[in-house]
């Protein structure tokens, strides 16, 4: 942090932990949540639990996206909170440090953020989504391969069931095995082995299924009974289904696979594009640039939300950035889904409530930054107090009724 003042540098600190912290909490909530979700989605599949890792990192950009504005708003916030509760704020003022001087930290952070904000929604977050739809497609159609569920039947492709009692050493070795294959001509194979397990073959299509001590039945149409054969080793082929190749990025309906410059092209660079992959672009488009550009303007929030009323500690305002934040980014879905549906033009759409938002902050920072004791959100601060209130002359009485029934 060379270059910067010892107050610049005090702001960062206090800034840099509650940010680091709500980006590391926000990201583990919105993991556990979906994490459950792709365990059962796994394992109802039959492929390796590994893979919900894979699926989960590409998921985190999504996360990420408004992980990050969330995260700026409250360590900025928390950080103001703390100057402002222990009176620091006050002495910085009194020394003629106003809240213009104050912000060149958070706008560093903010601008940093936005940049990191586009990339990820921008160009990285395309990639991950078009990853997370393959690996999906890939557990779907046995791609990555099946597991084979110990004790229960499991049908390998269209002719192959098998079933095994036990399994040893990751899968290598498998005990007492039952399958059954059926064969083009009508002929039927079924085994019972007391042992068994897979080799690779030299052709990519086929392996091997190698059992040891069992009998195969044999058994097809032009049979008049059906052949039996004990055996201390028998090599099965097995032909491996065939795996459909999985589509190109961005050759589906949605917008999501698409990147900012490809987004660009799409809205306004071909003519070849019907009316309805036009809106979806621009809306699309339009949503990303709203959402981090609104960046710009959370430094300013945060420091309207995080000065509470002399002699009170309420912590409403973290509560209002957040409820502000979090609407913004469902107003601006709506919009977009409208804008995409030819409902609204997608640019009025998404611009009039960022509009809207900016006029609010400004609004609000001026009323702190300019008035004297101004609160941008006093009104609430004063309903949240009285209900506080109210909640706490409640409470002795109903201590009293328990006891008076007792």
């Amino acid at each position: 942090m060379r270059g910067l003042s010892l107050i610049d540098r005090y702001v960062a600190r206090s800034i840099a932990v509650p940010l680091l912290g709500t980006l590391v909490l926000a990201a583990m909530l919105l993991v556990l949540d979906k994490m459950l979700r792709l365990f059962d989605f796994v394992v109802n599949t039959g492929g390796p639990v590994s893979v919900v890792w894979r699926m989960l990192a590409n998921l985190l950009p999504e996360y990420l996206g408004l992980g990050i504005p969330i995260g700026l708003l409250l360590g900025i916030l928390l950080a103001f909170r703390k100057l402002a509760t222990s009176s620091e704020l006050d002495a910085l003022r009194g020394i003629g440090v106003g809240f213009g001087r104050l912000l060149r930290v958070p706008y560093m952070y903010a601008t940093a953020l936005l940049l990191l904000n586009l990339f990820i929604v921008g160009w990285l977050q395309p990639w991950t989504h078009y990853g997370y739809e393959r690996l999906r497609f890939d557990l779907s159609s046995g791609a990555l391969g099946a597991s084979i569920k110990v004790g229960e039947f499991n049908t390998l492709g269209k002719r192959l069931t098998l079933r095994i009692d036990r399994s040893e050493k990751e899968g290598t070795q498998l005990h007492g095995i039952f399958v059954s294959m059926q064969r083009g001509n009508g002929m039927t194979l079924s085994a019972t082995a007391e042992h068994g397990r897979f080799l690779a073959t030299d052709d990519a299509n086929t392996i091997l299924f190698r059992l040891q001590n069992g009998r195969l039945i044999q058994d097809a149409p032009n049979f008049r009974f059906p052949r039996t054969l004990a055996f201390n080793l028998y090599d099965l082929p097995v032909s491996l289904p065939n795996i459909d190749s999985f589509r190109q990025r961005g050759s589906q309906q949605s917008t999501d696979e698409l990147t900012i410059p490809e987004l660009l092209y799409q809205s306004y660079g071909g003519g070849h594009f019907t009316r309805k992959q036009n809106l979806a672009a621009r809306a699309d488009l339009h949503f990303r640039l709203a959402e981090v550009i609104m960046m710009l303007v959370l430094p300013l929030l945060a420091v309207s939300l995080a000065v509470p009323p002399k002699r009170s500690s309420s912590g409403i305002g973290i509560f209002v950035g957040i409820v502000i934040v979090v609407a913004y980014h469902k107003v601006n879905q709506y919009a977009s889904s409208m804008g995409a549906h030819g409902k609204f033009i997608p640019e009025v759409a998404l611009y009039v409530p960022f509009a809207l938002l900016i006029l609010l902050i400004v609004h609000m920072y001026r009323t702190l930054a300019t008035k004297p004791g101004g609160q941008p959100i006093g009104a609430l601060e004063r309903a949240a107090n009285r209900v506080a209130a109210r909640i706490r002359r409640l409470l002795p009485q109903f201590g009293s009724e328990a006891a008076a029934g007792a």
